[in-house]
């Protein structure tokens, strides 16, 4: 099955790629690798703001962390990198906008995550970064960046 159809299947149609918002493309590939920067948490074209921990609740967080997940996809595509010459999702490193006392931002993470297996199978299973910080870009509650294998790259 290729990974449009398990996206089709899915029902997941994925969103139009965001440009960068500031001095940095969102894709390198290298060495086999694609990087790609940091995907902030977009649900309906609308920024997803907030403070895990004080004016979100954990299952936004989920939903928000999915969404940077679907991003990345996107971000992929827009770069004409076919989705089926993914050969691994090494690492995701996620960002979580919470206050200091929040302590499930593995939680959070486990929406971009489990997005990757629903959608690779066993080779979206990853290493990750689950971090909570003060503050994200433009007040969003969720950033995730990632690492991912290439065949034939």
């Amino acid at each position: 099955m290729t990974i449009q159809a398990r996206l089709d299947e899915l029902g997941i149609v994925l969103p139009k790629a965001a440009a960068p918002v500031a001095s940095y493309v969102p894709v390198v590939v290298h060495g086999g690798f694609a990087h790609v920067s940091g995907q902030v948490s977009v649900i309906d074209g609308e920024l997803v703001k907030g403070r895990l921990g004080e004016d979100l609740s954990l299952d936004e967080g989920i939903a928000a962390a999915r969404a940077c997940g679907l991003m990345i996809l996107a971000q992929l595509r827009e770069a004409m990198i076919p989705l089926d010459s993914v050969a691994r999702i090494v690492k995701l490193g996620c960002f979580v906008n919470s206050t200091p006392d929040f302590t499930d931002q593995p939680k959070v993470a486990n929406g971009a995550s489990d997005l990757m297996v629903d959608v690779f199978g066993d080779i979206g299973k990853h290493a990750r970064a689950a971090v909570g910080v003060p503050s994200l870009p433009l007040g969003v509650a969720v950033e995730v960046d990632a690492i991912i294998a290439l065949s034939g790259a």
